[in-house]
């Protein structure tokens, strides 16, 4: 059967907290945030909610997250909805979230609980972790969160306010260990899930990476670097290694019912899965007249302009070539405008796409 959880609500006659944890949590009684995963004062966490939200959240920010949270739910209710759905499904709702991994990890995590937890997520750090696509951070988030369970969480949000406590002179990400230590600290065993959440929304409100609201903190008393009057100079950072530019080009074919030739990419690697329009390798320098091979002959126009985009660690900037009325090729997907929307593009072929349809 699955184990009852814990309520994050203090029982009436427990004492406050005392210390940094009690005077976090009296503030955050006050100013929660209202987010659409999180759950109302005094209820239980629903962890397929918290595990669904942490995902989408992982390098995206909440205004974005928002919605596509509400779409997932509207179309699959329960993990076990999810776990059901093509994989293909879960992609399409996803294109726009970037790190497509993250997607092809939610639909075998849903699929690995389902089938072998009865749908019921582990309690423990220590089983959340053997989920596909569950880290360190993420584990200790639904755990503390969904379980309530002492658990230290450690994103963005939560350095930036222990890299200010202490003003810790290491940067980042060096420093990660002595802050991960720095937060353990203050891991209360009394309603550990409202403090994760707490931490969280004071990094996200009001100890901001710029002009951080000191005057509104419930922990200025606690922090060493408002006290010096430089907390925005914290966490230190390494300087960052300048993003490689690489180049690619894009070979558009439209058939003569006006559908454009998709295919997919290879599962592993960046974008697995998704779809693409045929594409060369993506390199460090631009292509030479002489090294463009197109998949079929015809009367091929390159259109004015480049698509760029920019990925965690390169940017990217793609040369377009379309040719139209082609026979249509059983080794791609062909598809027309109107169908566009139920395909799963990436944000990059979403723009090489529109290009293509806006030259006509």
């Amino acid at each position: 059967m699955p184990r009852k959880q814990p309520s994050s609500k203090a029982s009436p006659d427990a004492p406050p907290l005392a210390g940094l944890a009690g005077r976090l949590l009296a503030w955050y009684d006050r100013h929660r945030r209202i987010l659409p995963w999180r759950a109302a004062p005094g209820e239980r966490a629903d962890p397929y909610h918290v595990w669904l939200s942490e995902i989408m959240l992982q390098q995206t920010t909440v205004v974005t997250v928002g919605p596509y949270f509400r779409d997932f739910l509207t179309r699959w209710p329960r993990l076990h909805d999810l776990a059901a759905a093509p994989l293909d499904d879960v992609l399409t709702a996803w294109a726009g979230l970037g790190y497509y991994a993250r997607a092809r990890n939610l639909k075998k995590c849903a699929e690995v609980v389902a089938a072998e937890y009865g749908g019921v997520f582990p309690d423990t750090e220590a089983g959340l972790l053997a989920l596909p696509g569950i880290g360190p951070y993420t584990a200790a988030a639904i755990a503390a969160i969904a379980f309530d369970r002492p658990a230290t969480i450690l994103d963005g949000n939560v350095e930036r306010v222990m890299a200010r406590l202490y003003r810790v002179a290491n940067p980042l990400p060096k420093a990660k260990e002595e802050l991960r230590a720095l937060a353990a600290r203050h891991t209360p065993a009394l309603r550990p899930g409202d403090y994760a959440q707490a931490i969280m929304d004071l990094g996200a409100t009001i100890c901001t990476p710029t002009k951080p609201k000191c005057f509104l903190c419930p922990l200025t008393e606690d922090c060493a670097a408002y006290a010096a009057g430089d907390a925005e100079t914290y966490p230190r950072k390494l300087p960052k290694n300048a993003r490689p530019q690489r180049y690619g080009i894009c070979f558009a074919m439209i058939d003569r019912r006006g559908r454009i030739a998709l295919e997919r990419r290879p599962e592993k690697g960046l974008l697995g899965g998704m779809m693409q329009v045929p594409t060369s390798e993506w390199r460090g320098s631009p292509f030479a007249e002489d090294e463009v091979t197109a998949p079929v002959n015809g009367r091929w126009r390159q259109l004015d302009g480049q698509v760029t985009h920019v990925f965690t660690h390169f940017a990217l900037s793609l040369t377009v070539f379309v040719v139209s009325g082609v026979k249509a090729d059983p080794t791609y997907r062909w598809v027309g405008a109107e169908e566009l929307g139920d395909v799963a593009l990436p944000s990059v072929m979403r723009k090489v796409v529109e290009k293509v349809l806006l030259s006509g």
